[in-house]
């Protein structure tokens, strides 16, 4: 793939006017040395404070500056699937607003995806600013990420990542699933993944915007990648498998209950009828439920078919587009 656009650095942001200045100042000082030719996607995710302003003034003095603009607050994984959709670069860096991520690491990063040949390399925060009640929960996620997913990254959620442009036209993301863009790359063959140990630096301005709702999100979302991933193309695989299994056990069950009547009632023994005993409603409710998984797979295949509908959010203002 042949861009004129070196490196695209995408930064989804919410109310974070004052560091906006400084980070941008601070990308142009880095791009310059190294000669890069770049653009820098700027995403207001619904921002209350003077943001959306500050980016206006921003792009007046700085033609690599874009700007998109939402009309309401839909998350970081809407800002960066839309920012992902207007990339021109060879190389898209991605990393937040907050001044945590240090523009610095961007030539290290485009020399693995460029010389190197990584499809995706994602930054590792090996020492952390953060409170111990934000850091352990992390620990757990990224742990439990490495052991689904089979991918050796010890910082899934880390903001600072290099993509090539490939990677990011492949994928969508959507809900909390930022944080396991490498898995959805991995999945969409994209198995060249490395990790690069970055700077931490302490926030400097603002406060975060992640409350711990976004562990339990993620846990879902986690769940749901893993699922859609593998059967996506075939959910009657899994549903009708799943429903298959459940109707022989209930099947066979009530089979042998009849035959156990039957030959009792031959021998002249005494035995209990077959809707008597709680064995046959138990394989009564495996029957139903297998019935019922199966109409589930065959009805998410239908849908499969036909494709869903990809998420649309409102844009109330755009720079440079």
């Amino acid at each position: 793939m042949q861009n004129s656009v070196d490196i695209s650095v995408v930064i989804p942001l919410l109310n974070e006017a004052e560091s906006l200045p400084e980070l941008t100042q601070w990308i142009n000082r880095v791009m310059v040395l190294h000669g890069f030719l770049y653009e820098v996607i700027l995403i207001d995710d619904g921002s209350t404070d003077d943001s959306w302003k500050v980016i206006q003034e921003l792009s007046q003095h700085d033609p690599n500056l874009k700007g998109i603009r939402f009309n309401r607050n839909y998350g970081k994984s809407a800002a960066l699937n839309v920012g992902f959709a207007e990339t021109q670069g060879r190389v898209v860096i991605t990393m937040d607003a907050d001044l945590q991520d240090s523009p610095d690491e961007i030539p290290d990063l485009y020399k693995m995806i460029v010389e190197n040949g990584f499809d995706l390399v994602s930054g590792w925060k090996k020492k952390r600013f953060d409170p111990l009640s934000k850091t352990l929960p992390t620990k757990l996620f990224n742990a439990a990420t490495r052991k689904i997913s089979k991918i050796k990254l010890h910082d899934f959620n880390c903001g600072l990542k290099a993509y090539d442009a490939r990677v990011v036209k492949s994928i969508e993301v959507y809900g909390e699933m930022h944080r396991y863009i490498p898995v959805i790359a991995k999945w969409n063959g994209f198995g060249k993944i490395g990790e690069k140990v970055v700077q931490h630096r302490e926030r400097k301005y603002g406060t975060t915007k992640f409350g711990l709702e976004r562990f339990v999100y993620g846990f879902l979302d986690l769940m749901s990648i893993t699922f859609v991933s593998r059967f996506k193309k075939r959910p009657m695989h899994f549903f009708g498998s799943l429903g298959t299994l459940s109707f022989l056990i209930g099947f066979l069950i009530t089979s042998w209950l009849v035959i156990e009547k039957v030959y009792y009632s031959f021998q002249n023994m005494p035995v209990r009828d077959v809707t008597d005993q709680p064995l046959f409603f138990l394989a009564l409710v495996a029957v139903i439920v297998g019935v019922q998984l199966f109409l589930a797979g065959f009805l998410a295949e239908m849908i499969s078919l036909a494709g869903r509908r990809k998420d649309e959010y409102l844009i109330r203002d755009n720079i440079g587009f």
